[in-house]
């Protein structure tokens, strides 16, 4: 079943992708087949800032919301996305 999702992005994801919202159709959709979706579209120094590279994970780098609520208090990047689900890319900053 294909579901239709949309995707908020926000700070430097938006300004990567050049677009603050997408659209999404994908087969048995979870948070991580989200965010593997928008990954593979990006170039590879862009994914560099969505996914960390040595953990192949986009939470270090990204506060993930799927409708309002942030994924660690759901089920992770395993949460299943529903139609009309939406879900926002928040980026995280770093400091040292």
């Amino acid at each position: 079943m294909t579901v239709k999702v949309k995707v908020r992005l926000l700070g430097v994801f938006r300004g990567f992708s050049g677009k603050s919202e997408m659209d999404l159709k994908l087969e048995q959709a979870t948070v991580r087949s989200v965010v593997q979706t928008i990954a593979v579209s990006l170039s590879k120094e862009a994914r560099g800032l969505l996914m960390d590279a040595e953990l192949n994970d986009p939470r270090p780098n990204a506060l993930i919301l799927l409708n309002g609520k942030e994924i660690s208090v759901l089920n992770g990047l395993e949460t299943e996305v529903k139609e009309g689900d939406e879900v926002m890319l928040i980026p995280v900053s770093h400091g040292g």
